[in-house]
Formats: structure tokens, sequence, C-alpha cells
């Protein structure tokens, strides 16, 4: 070898070694990336984003900041350098994160000192950038919070970093290597070996390697063209490792170093484990293919509901023009698809719903449509009902029209069904009524036309020894008649209630002694009143009345005795009650009457209101009591409910309306022993159309010592009342016909302001409310009355005109 060639040889082996060392060195920089980048981190963390502050004044209740920290949260800087209201402060904040800091911040203001939190602010793009909080609390001198302050600092290199890192560790580490060419050899790491599942060594044949990789796939070094430059961009490639053959997805990325002349002879590359990536990835793509084959299923099934659905589908755009149509359009309203799309929905609809329609639509633009029915015109021009559901997404509707034509033409035939049952069942009803009514009247009838009769006989021979029990008979029929009118008419609702102000609690405590009498000794009486119970508005004979056919009803229950309660209460029912319990809401007050007695089943107590139904033996009962009192209630704005279990007793609950204008004045009790009053020659008008209830009154009031003109019906007694002659008292029946009582009155009060007025009536519909009918200076009494109940009722009258006068 000439001293030439040792020269260059000599030359030639420091360059390879220079350049060994390089590649160690580059070789150990690639072992400590790891470590590089968790130092980078640590700088990243050192070199964070510039903080920038916020002040939340507490007591202001006002927030203030610099200019990066109201353009970081997204607020007008300006308007935050001059104060904004603390809610401010939430500005931007992430809705996964907003919950964590509005209770960091509770707990500030609640007491705690320190605020150190991280969480996300929205950006405009839709993205969101990482920041950290810290902040304390400053307290006066009295230990009183103040102030909330702090800074923030961006911190989304940071939490870059982080993931970065993560996603290096776990991709189990990088394996490094180095190719020389012109070798069949590459230098590798530790790690690399790891990678292929090779022993540890420093030096591998590139053949060795490349046996280990996927013969689809490219080679780690292509030996076959030693002079192509390796591709400087990540390569995927799968192995299987050299120890247990399992198969793991790779990638390498390396570069190629060139010498001082130019000539790229050295490669070093990166390798790392890619596989649970690749894994994944393939997880996704066949989801995705799952995805789309149902996105192609559901497309189809769309289609085919589309095109077979019997329903109307519409798509509509924002000025509810049709931007598809179903072929059911041909089916329910005539039209085919292609000749409705483009034009208006509101084109097909019937001319009396078309308002209706366009509200719809305007609702369904912001909000969704549930049966939504509404009359649609066929193509041949008659209706047809649409019952509508409807979605939206942004401006376009899409709507699901149901054809109801029929369901409504069954529901009209089965109301019209229902109709004509109910008629059915109060001509029963009234069959029942009627049926009743004549039983009790012939028996009632027999026993005053029976006394009349015999009367007339013994006084026509002379025999007037024994004819009071006669008179005492016929007088207790017709009493029993007028308390079986009396009956009929509270249950119809058609009595003339005379309603007001009534002390319940009073009113109890009135007729307990007659209560004690009527039940005897083997019922114990109870009485449980609520101090606090208010007054009610009704009307105190029909309540007392009420109240007696329950203790009369509560005795018969308990034949062997037992305990009656009567109670007071107050109770206030809701719009929640009243379509629980039909009761309308409001005030009312309670009376209560229970006993020990029998009870009533479900069956029973469902009948239990119904005209002339009774539990009670033949002859014992007319069936009207609780009727009675069910009307009476009704008709004074109240209810009543039955609440019984057999062999448990039955309570019964009275609602009557408050009074809340009651007057805490209390009426004198009547002096049931006063005398007849007579009168003094005053004048009275009798209005009666029934000549033997006109002759009655008349007998009376001249008995009496009045003066009496009569009229049998309204014209008559307006030519009457036309005259100069003087007239004190007007009493008329209500029901006259042609001109009635209360029209009479209003006619005569305009030429006699001055005149009173008395009622007489035995059913009137309009009279049922005394307040609502009587104007001032009228008055009412009810039929069949007694002739001291007249006598005493017209010289009431005439008295308080004298003294008004």
């Amino acid at each position: 070898m000439s001293n030439e060639q040792a020269e260059a040889r000599r030359h030639y082996n420091i360059d390879l070694k220079r350049e060994s060392n390089a590649v160690a060195e580059e070789l150990q920089s690639l072992r400590t990336q790891l470590e590089d980048a968790r130092h980078r981190l640590e700088l990243t963390l050192d070199s964070a984003g510039t903080p920038c502050a916020w002040v939340w004044d507490v007591k202001e209740r006002r927030l203030t900041g610099d200019a990066r920290f109201a353009t970081i949260i997204g607020l007008d800087p300006i308007a935050l350098a001059e104060g904004l209201p603390v809610n401010a402060f939430f500005t931007g904040i992430h809705p996964e994160d907003i919950k964590r800091i509005r209770l960091a911040v509770a707990a500030i203001l609640a007491g705690a000192e320190v605020f150190s939190k991280e969480y996300r602010l929205l950006k405009d793009d839709g993205g969101f950038r990482w920041v950290r909080a810290k902040g304390g609390a400053e307290f006066d001198e009295n230990d009183e919070l103040v102030k909330f302050s702090g800074i923030l600092i961006d911190i989304t290199a940071q939490k870059r970093a982080q993931e970065q890192l993560r996603i290096a560790q776990l991709a189990g580490g990088i394996g490094t290597f180095e190719y020389v060419r012109g070798f069949g050899t590459i230098n590798v790491s530790e790690q690399f070996c790891n990678l292929f599942g090779l022993h540890q060594t420093r030096v591998l044949p590139v053949r060795t390697v490349n046996l280990l990789i996927s013969e689809h796939d490219k080679p780690i070094i292509d030996l076959s063209n030693p002079d192509k430059r390796q591709e400087a961009d990540s390569v995927e490639f799968r192995i299987t490792r050299a120890d247990n053959g399992e198969e793991r997805w790779l990638t390498r990325k390396g570069e190629y170093i060139e010498d001082t002349e130019g000539f790229a002879h050295r490669y070093l590359g990166v390798v790392y484990d890619i596989t649970k990536a690749k894994q994944t990835e393939e997880r996704l793509r066949l989801a995705n293919e799952l995805l789309a084959e149902r996105v192609q299923e559901s497309t189809r099934e769309r289609n085919r509901m589309w095109q077979n659905s019997r329903d109307v589908l519409v798509v509509l755009d924002a000025d509810a023009r049709l931007l598809d149509a179903n072929p059911a359009w041909a089916d329910v309203l005539g039209y085919h698809p292609a000749e409705v799309t483009g034009r208006s929905l509101l084109d097909f609809v019937a001319p009396e719903h078309f308002e209706l329609m366009t509200s719809g639509l305007a609702t369904a633009r912001l909000d969704s449509l549930t049966n939504f029915e509404t009359r649609f015109l066929h193509k041949d021009g008659s209706p047809r009902w649409i019952s509508w559901t409807t979605s939206h997404d942004e401006d376009i509707v899409y709507a699901f029209g149901r054809h109801v034509s029929l369901e409504k033409e069954q529901a009209a035939i089965l109301s019209e069904t229902e109709a004509k049952l109910r008629q059915s069942q109060k001509m029963e009803a009234v069959g029942q009524l009627t049926g009743g009514i004549a039983h009790d009247f012939n028996n009632m009838l027999t026993g005053i036309i029976g006394a009349l009769a015999i009367l007339r006989r013994r006084i026509a021979a002379g025999r007037t020894d024994d004819i009071d029990r006669f008179i005492d008979a016929a007088t207790t029929s017709a009493q029993r008649a007028a308390s079986l009118i009396h009956r009929l008419l509270a249950f119809s609702r058609r009595q003339s209630l005379d309603s007001q102000a009534i002390d319940v609690n009073q009113l109890v405590q009135s007729i307990e002694e007659l209560l004690h009498r009527t039940l005897g000794e083997q019922i114990e009486l109870v009485i449980d009143l609520d101090s606090n119970a208010c007054q009610a508005t009704t009307d105190a004979n029909q309540l007392e009345s009420a109240i007696l056919n329950l203790a009369i009803n509560a005795r018969d229950a308990m034949p062997e005795g037992g305990k009656l309660t009567i109670e007071t209460s107050n109770v206030t029912f809701t719009g929640a009650d009243e379509r629980r319990e039909g009761m309308k809401a409001g005030n009312y007050v309670i009376v209560a009457v229970s006993d020990t007695g029998i009870g009533m089943s479900s069956d029973i107590i469902e009948k239990a209101f119904d005209p002339f139904f009774t539990t009670k033996p033949i002859g014992q009962g007319t069936g009207l009591g609780l009727s009675m009192i069910y009307g009476f209630a009704q008709q004074s704005g109240g209810h009543v409910q039955i609440y019984s279990e057999v062999g448990m007793g039955t309570t019964i609950k009275l609602y009557l309306p408050v009074n809340l204008e009651a007057q805490s004045d209390q009426e004198e009790e009547a002096d049931f022993n006063r005398p007849t009053p007579l009168g003094d020659g005053e004048t009275v008008l009798i209005v009666e159309d029934d000549d033997a209830v006109r002759m009655l009154v008349i007998d009376i009031l001249n008995e009496l010592g009045y003066k009496v003109v009569e009229a049998s019906d309204g014209n008559a007694a307006l030519n009457i009342l036309a005259s100069r002659g003087k007239i004190d008292l007007l009493i008329s029946d209500v029901g006259l016909p042609g001109l009635n009582g209360r029209q009479l009155a209003e006619i005569a009060l305009k030429t006699r302001p001055d005149l009173e007025v008395l009622f007489m009536t035995g059913y009137a519909a309009t009279a049922a409310s005394r307040a609502d009918f009587l104007a001032p200076g009228m008055d009412m009494i009810t039929k069949p009355f007694a002739i001291d109940d007249l006598a005493q009722k017209v010289r009431e009258i005439l008295l308080n005109k004298k003294h008004q006068g």
C-alpha cells in the first residue's frame, strides 16, 4: 500500500469514527426524547401566558377587569373597565365546566379564602381555550367579605403539550435505528429490539428486520435498490414479532444526513408502535360501514314509509310552500304530489279554517303541533278533516297529517247516541218521578177528599160534635202534600230560596233540642262546632230542613242505637280540587252529619240522590229526602257528598259557600204565639189567575179588615192600576198567563213608585233566588201558606210603608 493510500485510509477511519460519534450522539438524543418532551412541558408551564386580572366587588355586585381579561372571556373591555354585573364573570365558560365553577365561586362568597380552578372558555370559532384562575377573598376590619379578586392565565399550550406527552407514552415507546449505505446492517436502540421482539443487540442485519415485516408492506430498508433514498415521510407497516408471533403495527419516520460534499449516505430513523391506533381505526372503519349500512336501511325504510304511508306527509319551507309531498295526497285529497309541490299548504285549506291553519303554521315554525285538527278540501270540493303533528328544523317544517274524517263522523254519531241515551234516561227518571208523585198524591188527596166528604155529610146532618178530627185529617194530608211539593221543588232546584248570611253554628245550636226529641234516647247526639266556622250564604229554613232530614235518616240507620255527630268547619277548594272533586274553587262551610249505623254500599251511594229511591219499607219514606238536600245544595252554589262503608256508618257533608260580606246582626227570634194582625182599611189589589186561590185570599183579607180589589190576569190589573183609585199593596202571583207578576210590578211602579208589592209563588224558575228576583219594595211568600203567615206578611209590609212615609 502506497503512502497516499495509507494516508487516505487513515483519514477515512478518522471520518468514520467522527461519524460514528455523531451517530451515537443522535441515538442518545432519540432515546431521551421523552425526557426532552417532559422538559419542554415544564418550560411551557414556566413560561405560561401573560396573566390578566379581575376584581369582584361583593357589596356593589360589580365586576371589573383589565383589557386582556375582557378579551379572553369575550367581554367589551371598556364596559368591563367601567363595571358589569357580577354574572359576567361566568361569560363564555364551557357548559360542562360552568356548574363546578359556580360552586367554587359560591364557596368563596360563603367564606372560603382560596379559589384555584382550571376550566375551558368557548371561542368564537367554536373551539375553546384552557385557562387557570387563581384568586382569593378580601375582608374588611369587621371580617366581612368585600372583594373577590384574582388572575387568569391561558394554559392552552400546556394542556396541548400534556396531551402530546400522554399520546407518546401510550404509544409504547420509541425505537431508533441508523443505516449506512453500503452496509447490510443497521444500528438499533434497545427499544427498537423490544418493538420487534428481538434479543437485545446494537447491530441487526437489515434482512432479519425485513423478514419480520409483512410482504405487503414496505421494508425498513430496501436493499434491492441501494441507491434509492428512503422516504422521509411516515411509513406504516405490519410486523410479526420474533418472540411470540404477535402481529403489530409500527410507523417509521427518518431522514438522510448529508456529508460536506452533499452525499447522503447515512439514514437516521425512528419507529413506534401504533397497534392500538390501528385497532381503533379498524373499529371506527367497521363502525362507519355499519353506520352507512344502517343509514342506507333507514333511508330505504323512510322511502318505503314515505311511499306507502296512508297519511299525508309534507315538507314545508318558511312560507308554508310544499317542498315535497308523499303519494297519500292522491288518496286523501285527490292531488298527485307533483300538483301540490311548490304551492302553499294554505291553498288546500277550507275557507272557514284558513285563519286557524295560518296560526298553526306560525306555531309549527317555532314549536311543534300535536293533534292539530283542521279541515281541508278534496280536489272534488268535499271536506276532509286532517289531524296534524309537526316538527321543525330551523325554517323547515315536517308535517304528518292523519285523515280523521271517519273518526269525526263516528264521534258525532256517538255524541248523538249519548244524547239520545241521556234523553231516554231523563224520560225514565220523569216516569219514575211521575209514578212516585201520583202514588203519594193519591194517598194525600184521598185523605183530603174523604175528610171533606165526611164533613159535608155530617154538617148536612147537623152532626158537628166530632168534626175536628176530620178537619185535622184533611189538614195533615194537605200539609203532607205541601211538604212533598216543597221537596220536589228542592230536587228540581226551583224552590224560592231566601239566601242570606247564616251563622251555621248558631242555627245548629237552635235546633239541638228538636234533634234530641227527634232522635230519641237510644241515639247519642254529639255537636262539634268549629268556633271559626264562617257564615254561609243559604236559606236558613231549607238548611234546618236538610239537617233534620239527615238526622232522621241517620236515626233510621241505627235501629239498635248509636251515635250521631254534627260538625262544622271551613274548607278551601283550589282549581285542582275542582277537577278532582267536581267542586268549584272557593271557600265553603261544611256541615257534616255522621252516624255509626249500618252504612251504605257503593251501589246504594250511586243511587242515593235519585228521586224516590229509598231503602226504607214501603210507606215509610218518599225517597225525596236526599234528592231534596242535593237540589238545595246545588241551588245554593254548594255541593253534597256521601262517605260510607257497610257496617262502619255514614258521613254526609253539606258544602255551602262562605258569605264574605256577612253582617253580624242576627234576626230576632220569631214569636209563634203572636195574634193574627188585622188591617186598618188599606186597599189591596189581588192578581191571581187561579179562581179558588184568588177567592180564598180575598176572603182572608176581607176578614182581616182590608179593602180588596181583584184581577185574574196582568192586563186586567193594569187597567185597575191606571185608575186614580187608592192602592196600598199589590199582591200578585208570579206565574200569570201572558204578562207575568214581575213584569206587572215593574209597569205598576213606573206610575205608582210608592206601591208595595208582595209576590205569591208555588213554582217559578225565575224566582228561585229571592235576592236576584226581588227589587226594593218587593217581598215574596211561598204557596201553600197559612192564613196567619199571609196576614203577618201583609201587615209587616204596610207598617213599614207607614214608617217610611
